[in-house]
C-alpha cells in the first residue's frame, strides 16, 4: 500500500508508528495511508525552518519574487497531474480540481508582485532633520493548518503570502486527502525555495496541540469548522501566538422578485451542489422575497437538481463526485433525516444514491427541503453537503435580517435587478463577504478572504493585504542626522509641555 510520508528537511527524524487510511472516494476502497507526525517530528521541522530562515528573510524581494514566478510555471505544468491526484482523495469532479488549484495559484500570481507591497511608508522632515519611515519585516515560522475541501487553494493562499514576506512556512494539511500539499512543497523546492523555507508535516489532533504550543512558532492561519477554529484560535492566542482561526458558514441566496429567475437556478445548481456542497463559500440557503417568487422558483428548481449528473470524479459530464469518506456521508444523511424530523418539506431526497458500479462510494443525490425555519438545527449549522433549503421570506427586510441574525457571517449573495436595493442590501447585511447577482463572493486574490462572527476568529483576513499584515510586523524608524556643528542643547528629545 502507498504511503504518504513527512519529506523534505527533516526526513531523518524518528519515524512515527501512527498512520490514518486515506480514501477512494468514488469506490470506497482505502488506496493509501499516511503517517501521523508527533512533537518530536515537529520540533525537527521548526529546528530545520530556524536554521533556514534568517537566509530567506534576507533573500531581497524580487529573488523570493522569482521563485514565485518560477512555482506557478510548475504548478501550470503540472495542472493534470495535482488535478487527478486532488481528485482521487477528495472526490471532486477535475474541473473542480483544477479550479482549486487555480484559485491558489491566483495567490501566487498576487505575490509575485511582493516587492511592491512590501514598500514601506517615508516621511521626509517629520521635525528639524528628522526623517520617519517604516518597512516590514517576516514573524520567522509560521503555520498553515488545512482543511479536506480545499487541498490546494486554502494551503497556497497560506503558504504564498508567508514565504514572499520572509518567513519559513510548515503545513500541517487535512489527513483526508494529503498527497497535493506534497507535491505542491516538492514544486515549490524544484523553482528554487531553500530547503526547510516550507515543510510538510501530517497529523491529528496531536499534530495541532503542538503547533499551538510551541514557543518558537510566531503565527498559526487555520481553516476549518468554527468549533475547532475557536479553539485553534484561543489556544494558540493563550500561547502568546498570531493566530487567525476561519469557520463554518451558512451562507444565503436573497432572490428578490424581480430577480432573472433562469440564472439563479443555474447559479445554485452551481453554488448549492457544486463540490458536492463542501465548501465553506457554498450557498446551501435560498431565501425567496414573497410567495409568488417562492412558487415560481422552486417550480424551476425541481427539474434543475433532478437534471443534475452525480459520477465519479474522472467523469468529464458530472457536476459533481462523492463527498470525501463515509463518516460524513452519514452526517449529511443524518442531517436529511433531521430536517424531516424538523418538520421541514423533503421536496428532493437524495438519501440512497448509487451508483452503478461504484455501489461502496460515498455518493449523495442531491436533495431539496422548503419550508425551513429558523428554530431548525438544520437551519442553524452548517451540513456541508449537497442539501440545498429554502427559506420563504416575505420582505425585503425580513430576508435582509436572515443572514444579518445568523451565527455565521462567510458569505452572503442577493439577485436583483434593483440597484436600490442592493445597495442598501450590501451596506446593511452582517456578512463579511456580500455578492450581488454573484452566488459564490470568493474576492479574488489581490482583495482579501475573511467572515464575520463564528465564520471567522482574529482580525485579520486570508490573502491580499491582509494576508500580508498578518504574516509580517511593522518597524517604524525616527532618524535625525545631526549636522558637525550641533550643539548638545539641541539633541533630540520627546516634546515637552512647557
Amino acid at each position: 500500500m502507498r504511503e504518504i510520508t513527512h519529506k523534505l528537511a527533516f526526513e531523518n527524524a524518528q519515524a512515527t508508528t501512527r498512520f490514518s487510511d486515506v480514501f477512494d472516494p468514488n469506490n470506497g476502497t482505502v488506496q493509501a495511508r499516511v503517517t501521523l507526525g508527533d512533537k518530536a517530528l515537529l520540533d525537527a521541522a521548526v529546528q530545520a525552518a530556524k536554521q533556514a530562515q534568517p537566509a530567506w528573510a534576507a533573500v531581497n524581494p524580487q529573488r523570493r519574487a522569482r521563485v514565485m514566478f518560477n512555482f506557478k510555471a510548475l504548478v501550470e505544468q503540472h495542472m493534470d497531474e495535482l488535478a487527478h491526484m486532488l481528485s482521487s482523495e477528495h472526490g471532486k469532479v477535475i474541473a473542480d480540481a483544477k479550479g482549486d488549484i487555480q484559485r491558489g495559484l491566483e495567490v501566487i500570481e498576487f505575490c509575485c508582485g511582493i516587492p511592491h507591497v512590501l514598500k514601506g511608508e517615508f516621511t521626509q522632515g517629520a521635525g528639524p532633520g528628522i526623517d520617519v519611515y517604516s518597512f516590514r519585516q517576516p514573524l520567522g515560522i509560521g503555520v498553515g493548518i488545512t482543511p479536506f475541501n480545499f487541498p490546494a487553494m486554502i494551503p497556497l493562499w497560506m503558504s504564498g503570502v508567508a514565504i514572499a514576506t520572509g518567513n519559513a512556512f510548515i503545513l500541517k494539511p487535512s489527513e483526508r486527502d494529503p498527497s497535493v500539499p506534497v507535491r505542491l512543497a516538492e514544486l515549490f523546492q524544484e523553482a528554487g525555495l531553500p530547503e526547510g523555507i516550507l515543510q510538510v508535516v501530517q497529523g491529528d489532533k496531536e499534530m495541532v496541540d503542538a503547533i499551538l504550543d510551541h514557543p518558537d512558532i510566531a503565527a498559526v492561519s487555520f481553516v476549518g469548522s468554527s468549533d475547532i477554529a475557536h479553539y485553534v484560535y484561543k489556544r494558540g492566542v493563550d500561547a502568546g501566538k498570531r493566530v487567525q482561526a476561519m469557520g463554518g458558514a451558512k451562507n444565503h441566496g436573497i432572490v428578490m422578485p424581480d430577480a432573472d429567475l433562469d440564472q439563479v437556478v443555474s447559479d445554485l445548481a452551481g453554488a448549492a451542489f457544486g463540490s458536492a456542497g463542501e465548501r465553506c463559500m457554498a450557498l446551501p440557503v435560498v431565501v425567496p422575497v414573497g410567495e409568488k417568487t417562492a412558487i415560481a422558483l422552486r417550480e424551476k428548481l425541481i427539474p434543475a437538481i433532478h437534471a443534475l449528473r452525480v459520477g465519479v470524479s474522472t467523469d468529464s459530464e458530472a457536476h459533481y463526485g462523492p463527498v470525501v469518506n463515509a463518516a460524513h456521508k452519514a452526517k449529511v444523511e443524518s442531517y436529511i433525516q433531521m430536517g424531516v424530523d424538523e418538520g421541514a418539506e423533503l421536496v428532493i431526497d437524495g438519501r440512497g444514491f448509487m451508483l452503478q458500479g461504484h455501489e461502496q462510494g460515498f455518493f449523495i443525490g442531491p436533495s431539496l427541503f422548503d419550508r425551513v425555519t429558523t428554530k431548525m438545527r438544520t437551519y442553524q449549522e452548517e451540513i456541508f453537503g449537497p442539501v440545498l433549503q429554502i427559506v420563504r421570506a416575505e420582505t425585503f427586510e425580513e430576508a435582509l435580517e436572515l443572514p444579518s441574525q445568523h451565527q455565521y457571517g462567510n458569505g452572503v449573495a442577493l439577485f436583483t435587478r434593483n440597484g436600490h436595493a442592493a445597495r442598501e442590501f450590501a451596506a446593511r447585511v452582517n456578512v463579511g463577504m456580500v455578492g450581488i447577482n454573484v452566488p459564490i463572493p470568493v474576492p479574488v486574490a489581490y482583495h482579501t478572504f475573511g467572515g464575520w462572527k463564528r465564520s471567522a476568529f482574529g482580525d485579520t483576513n486570508q490573502h491580499g493585504m491582509e494576508g500580508v499584515k498578518f504574516w509580517t510586523k511593522v518597524k517604524t524608524v525616527t532618524q535625525r542626522w545631526p549636522d558637525g556643528g550641533a550643539s548638545a542643547d539641541s539633541a533630540f528629545v520627546i516634546p515637552t509641555m512647557g
